[in-house]
């Protein structure tokens, strides 16, 4: 085998690996986050830039069913990114796989709010209804999160709502 091939070779495996080591996930931008404050049982976490170019505040379920459910760790966030005026964003990050169009719910007792999941994650149905549901976070207790996995099964997170005010107050008072 010459040396043309033999560079080759060793060309096209390097291009094979460079395909196999995937870009960044979002979840690696998180190790450049900094938490800001902690409420109760809410973490404010905020971008290295300033002024600030994304923002959130996140907690993990206190209870989880089934708790045998093989899964990655679940969190809740509430996300903002200034620059493009989005203030509050919900979503659930589920730590599975969503079943293809499950519907799921979000409960802070009276109140339930349609969620629908894409890939790993739950957000709210209908756009109206997330500040509705950040406001009845700020009044309640706890918050319940139902949807099913794609292996089928229905799996509920309960979160503590300990903190969340004082955490979303401090999330604007950061970012905005």
């Amino acid at each position: 085998m010459g040396k043309q091939n033999v560079r080759s070779i060793l060309f096209i495996l390097f291009l094979g690996l460079v395909a196999l080591n995937p870009a960044p996930r979002p979840a690696l931008a998180a190790e450049q986050m900094t938490r800001v404050a902690t409420f109760g049982d809410w973490a404010v976490m905020a971008d290295a830039n300033d002024p600030h170019l994304f923002c959130f505040v996140t907690s993990e379920p206190k209870t989880s069913e089934p708790q045998d459910a093989p899964r990655e760790a679940p969190r809740a966030y509430i996300s903002a990114w200034p620059k493009d005026g989005i203030r509050a964003e919900v979503s659930f990050l589920m730590g599975f796989r969503i079943k293809k169009s499950a519907q799921g719910t979000a409960t802070v007792s009276p109140a339930g709010f349609r969620l629908f999941g894409a890939s790993d994650r739950a957000y709210v149905s209908d756009s109206t209804q997330e500040l509705k549901l950040v406001e009845a976070m700020r009044k309640g207790n706890t918050m319940s999160i139902a949807i099913s996995s794609d292996r089928g099964a229905n799996v509920t997170d309960t979160y503590s709502l300990n903190g969340i005010g004082q955490a979303l107050q401090k999330l604007q008072e950061t970012c905005f």
